[in-house]
Formats: structure tokens, C-alpha cells, sequence
């Protein structure tokens, strides 16, 4: 599958088939994905990559901390809720989301379990945890790097057939993925990749979401043309 194709065929896989994968072709991945570019080849990033039973504990550990209310615990700044165009493009990939799926607005039920799916990684049969070192927790520059090699991590895993979806839900009970991912305490949580198979009958599957024009987000100087 050539560059262009992947970049513009690849979309968050929400349903996966239970299929497992095997961790050669993870580490496949994680070795094209680490040509990343970063700040003075710094490679701040770390992969802890859980399956099977430790996968399991998370996701249980994670839903029951959820549902009893424990406030997350993300180990990177949220920042105040987004507004304006931006809360308008989340509202938009959620609507898109629901409509497929099926999930009407005033069906509670519906939407918890779409939140719990969130919570349980999708049920994707592999998830990489990404961490960088405390030791350079404060500074931009890390997180701005790990981002860049997660989207290489989405892009190859896509070349190779798996789908991926990044879901900050997966980590928001820190404690949790730390105590079974065995992710020691100089660490610094950034996000998780769920990982798998995609199932094509998964309606989310299906969704493309839109994108602003270059004309919108690029401005243009000292051209001829």
C-alpha cells in the first residue's frame, strides 16, 4: 500500500474481530513507526504493549473505577473543554458515530455502552501504552514527540491490514494500566493505541470523518503563484 493511499484510506477502528495478533507483526510496526522525526533524536517515547489476560485485568479495572465514579486520573493536561469550531468538529464525528451505530439521543442505555466500549479499549485484542520519562515531564517538546510517533504507529499499523483507534479513555485510571502494565512509577502516562483486526460488519467502522480544506488552515506566502 503506497504513503498516499494509507493517509488517505485509514480511519479509527472502534470493532475488532477476536483475532489475535501476533507480536511479531507489533513489533513490525513499533520499529517502521520509531523513524518518527523528534526534537535532536531525542526518542522520548516508551511502549508497554499488553494482550490477552493483563489486557483484561485493564479493561476490568478500568470500567469498575469508571462506573463507581472515581474521577480520572490522565497523567496529561486536558485543559479547559474545547469551544467554537472545535466543540462543533466533536460534536459532528460523535453525531456521525451514533447515527451508524444506531444510538438515539435520548437512549441513556445506548450511550453508556458505547462510553464502556471507550473504557475497554474497543475490545481490541492489543493495546500500546505510550510513556515518556518524568525526568522531562513540564516540557512540550516530549508529548509533541510521542504524538508524532503514535501517528506513525496508526499509519504502518494500517499498511500492514490492522486498524487502530488512539483512546485516552483506555488510560484515564492511571493506576490501573501502571500496576499491570508493570509501567514504573518514572513514567509519565501519555495515551493508548487499541490495536486489532478490524471487523468490517462494525458499523462504526464505516465512518470517515471530514476535513477542513487546505485553503482553511494554510496560509500562503512569498509564492509566485
Amino acid at each position: 500500500m503506497d504513503y498516499e493511499t494509507v493517509v488517505r484510506e485509514r480511519r479509527s477502528i472502534r470493532g475488532y474481530k477476536k483475532k489475535p495478533v501476533p507480536k511479531a507483526l507489533v513489533r513490525e510496526v513499533l520499529e517502521i513507526a520509531m523513524r518518527a522525526p523528534t526534537s535532536l533524536n531525542t526518542q522520548p517515547w516508551n511502549f508497554y504493549v499488553v494482550s490477552g489476560e493483563v489486557l483484561d485485568k485493564i479493561r476490568e479495572g478500568n470500567v469498575e473505577r469508571n462506573v463507581a465514579g472515581v474521577p480520572d486520573s490522565r497523567e496529561f493536561r486536558m485543559g479547559p473543554g474545547y469551544e467554537g469550531v472545535h466543540r462543533e468538529r466533536q460534536i459532528e464525528i460523535a453525531k456521525q458515530l451514533f447515527a451508524v451505530m444506531g444510538i438515539e439521543r435520548h437512549d441513556k442505555e445506548a450511550r453508556m455502552d458505547w462510553v464502556l466500549r471507550g473504557f475497554r479499549q474497543f475490545d481490541a485484542p492489543v493495546s500500546i501504552v505510550v510513556t515518556y520519562d518524568k525526568s522531562i515531564q513540564g516540557s512540550d517538546i516530549a508529548p509533541f514527540d510521542c504524538g508524532g510517533v503514535v501517528n506513525c504507529i496508526v499509519n504502518t499499523a494500517w499498511s500492514k491490514g490492522l486498524g487502530c483507534v488512539i483512546n485516552s479513555q483506555g488510560i484515564m485510571q492511571s493506576p490501573v494500566v501502571r500496576e499491570h502494565a508493570r509501567i514504573p512509577d518514572d513514567q509519565v502516562i501519555q495515551t493508548c493505541i487499541a490495536m486489532g483486526w478490524p471487523d468490517d460488519d462494525f458499523p462504526a467502522n464505516s465512518v470517515v470523518s471530514h476535513r477542513k480544506s487546505v485553503d482553511e488552515a494554510a496560509t500562503f506566502l512569498g509564492f509566485d503563484d
